[in-house]
């Protein structure tokens, strides 16, 4: 009998590989980030901000080794959204504590987050929802915004002016995180219905 036309197993894909290990890099790092921001001075200002630069290129890095290197794993999926959503909450929350960043956005925006990613975790059963392409521009707007602020802007000249760049950039990651919010809702409604579907045929 002919083999040829059999069915190749998909290869084994190992959990701790490069990945998922800058994934969870990123999760380490949220915690020394938060402790710098509370230390005071310029420089433990600026180094609070060059951990939150590094831990946001990780994401950028470990998405792409994922999808180059055939890397990707559900836990991948699931943890990768989670480990962003802890770095740019943490941020947000210590904004809004030192008075940078308004209470409402921060709230709006976490709202939204965790209950993505808790709707993420009630659907698992039916399906793995990734990050959307809105969901990855709404990332990008964020942690633009977010890098604004954390940055010591009090030593540049005409400082006042890349702040309103921070409040408009936040403005439009605010609109996506919102809008893309909704969509994942949908799409959840949309996955749970068809899967129930294929268990009752």
């Amino acid at each position: 009998m002919s083999t040829h036309n059999a069915a190749t197993p998909a290869p084994h894909v190992p959990l701790w590989n490069i990945a998922n290990i800058l994934t969870m890099s990123r999760l380490v790092m949220v915690p020394i980030f938060v402790w710098f921001m509370f230390l005071d001075g310029t420089w433990w200002r600026a180094a609070a901000f060059a951990v939150f630069v590094l831990a946001a290129i990780t994401d950028r890095i470990d998405g792409e080794l994922a999808r180059r290197h055939g890397l990707v794993t559900d836990f991948g999926k699931i943890v990768d959204p989670i480990a962003d959503k802890a770095l740019t909450g943490a941020a947000l929350v210590v904004l809004s504590l030192q008075g940078d960043l308004w209470w409402w956005v921060t709230l709006a925006i976490l709202a939204r987050e965790w209950g993505v990613t808790l709707l993420r975790f009630a659907v698992l059963r039916y399906v793995v929802m990734p990050a959307s392409k809105g969901g990855k521009l709404k990332t990008v707007l964020q942690i633009v915004a977010i890098s604004v602020y954390l940055f010591p802007l009090w030593i540049l000249p005409f400082s006042d002016v890349f702040v309103w760049f921070a409040h408009v950039v936040m403005a439009a990651a605010l609109v996506v995180t919102l809008w893309t919010g909704v969509t994942y809702v949908l799409d959840a409604i949309r996955a749970v219905r068809a899967g129930k579907r294929e268990t009752s045929e």
